[in-house]
């Protein structure tokens, strides 16, 4: 059984997902915080805005196709 949290958490998790795809990392950023104050340990959301602050400093080509690249090992 999901906690209210978590159930708000997921409708979070999946807006900033949309817009992590879409290219419009600050914003998918404060989502995924967002869903940190539901749920604070949330991995996936930690995940993705180490992900996004990545991109938001060193973007993506224009040929990015959402898929991560690990640059080291």
């Amino acid at each position: 059984m999901l906690t209210k949290q978590q159930e708000e958490l997921i409708v979070v998790y999946n807006q900033a997902l949309a817009l992590y795809k879409n290219r419009k990392f600050k914003e998918a950023k404060a989502l995924f915080q967002k869903g940190l104050e539901l749920v604070p340990e949330d991995g996936p959301s930690l995940l993705y805005i180490d992900r996004c602050d990545g991109y938001i400093e060193d973007p993506p080509g224009e040929d990015w196709d959402g898929v991560y690249v690990m640059k080291t090992k």
